[in-house]
């Protein structure tokens, strides 16, 4: 080879071993804020040109990172920002990966936020119901509850003592809103029957004459086999569960 062209080839050949990593990655982050521009556009919603789009001084990784939301300039957690006022935080937006900045995601009508308490699929714009699940954790004494595998919140419960809460996986067999209690005389509000029937979810239960029964025991197992919630906690569990709600206890 004509030493010429060998000194231009080696020239090009050295260029293109040490500088296109470069330039790729520049095109392929064009703000170098650290975020994928296919993510900002389609995950995150952020400027892909802009490495701050919110202008609050952080870079959208930085914000993301630490859980604070890159579109708003005021210092609010994805947990608290809506940006686009659907009725769905930021933080639960990108779990259900539905758009941030545009509130009915789908276009059917319906707000995500909206479908997402009703449990539908906000990313589809037919009828298409999400699955709930319950997972009560005997070590813990904590009972969350998931949709489509997102979990949407977790509760502290008492579970039974020695043991006594049946292990496995359940399904919710009934819902009473003032269930009575014949085996021990007291009634078991926001009742939420499994297995048999024979025990269940709850709340704190009290006596005829108003007595609460172990209020201070949640996180500690004392209950016959049932799991209970406290006040509060077991409404919002029994307005959200529908009979046939899977329960895996562990």
């Amino acid at each position: 080879m004509n030493k010429k062209y060998y000194f231009f080839f080696s020239f090009f050949l050295i260029f293109f071993i040490f500088l296109t990593p470069t330039v790729l990655a520049n095109f392929d982050d064009f703000d170098n804020d650290g975020i994928k521009n296919i993510d900002e556009e389609e995950i995150y919603f952020t400027d892909p040109n802009n490495g701050d789009t919110d202008g609050d001084g952080y870079s959208d990784w930085q914000e993301l990172n630490s859980g604070f939301s890159p579109h708003n300039p005021l210092k609010v957690s994805l947990k608290d920002n809506d940006q686009d006022n659907d009725g769905l935080s930021d933080y639960f937006e990108l779990r259900f990966n539905t758009n941030l900045l545009k509130p009915d995601t789908d276009g059917d009508g319906y707000l995500d936020g909206e479908e997402i308490d009703n449990a539908y699929n906000p990313l589809s714009d037919s009828l298409l119901r999400l699955e709930k699940r319950i997972e009560i954790d005997l070590k813990q004494q904590e009972l969350s509850y998931f949709l489509k595998g997102v979990k949407l919140n977790s509760f502290l419960v008492s579970s039974g003592k020695n043991n006594s809460t049946p292990r496995g996986t359940h399904y919710v067999l009934n819902k009473i809103e003032k269930a009575w209690s014949s085996s021990y005389g007291l009634w078991m509000p926001y009742w939420m029957g499994l297995g048999n029937g024979r025990y269940g979810i709850h709340e704190l239960p009290y006596w005829p004459n108003g007595y609460r029964e172990g209020e201070d025991h949640l996180g500690t197992p004392v209950s016959h086999g049932c799991i209970r919630l406290g006040i509060g906690s077991a409404k919002t569990v029994y307005d959200w569960v529908e009979v046939g709600t899977k329960v895996i206890i562990f």
